[in-house]
């Protein structure tokens, strides 16, 4: 399981890739993601075992976190990476739509076995 750090850097790398970041913009995203990395290692601590908190917390993060990252991208970069969540957010789907049912993350109980 690569580090938050890792995590940061890879993520800054698919955005200098999708986007065209210049240097200065590279340098910031991966100062956002560093620090979202940071945020999300306290927020595990302080919200153990709450679920719930978890998610508030974890959607709170994404919210900020995409607030700084538009606010340094230009016009172009914005709607790129507009289309790039969307993107992401159609493979999540994707991704629920194989485990089947019954499986975790489908909200359906397992089949019942059969004898």
């Amino acid at each position: 399981m690569p580090t938050p750090e890792e995590r940061a850097q890879r993520m800054t790398d698919q955005l200098t890739k999708k986007l065209s970041l210049t240097d200065d913009q590279k340098t910031k995203v991966l100062a956002i993601y560093n620090d979202q990395a940071a945020q999300m290692e306290k927020s595990r601590g302080e919200n153990k075992g709450d679920r719930d908190a978890m998610k508030a917390a974890r959607e709170k993060m994404m919210a900020d976190t995409d607030a700084k990252l538009n606010a340094i991208f230009t016009a172009d970069q914005k709607k790129a990476y507009v289309a790039l969540q969307e993107e992401r957010k159609a493979n999540m789907g994707r991704m629920g739509e194989r485990r089947g049912p019954g499986r975790p993350g489908d909200g359906t109980p397992p089949p019942p076995p059969t004898n």
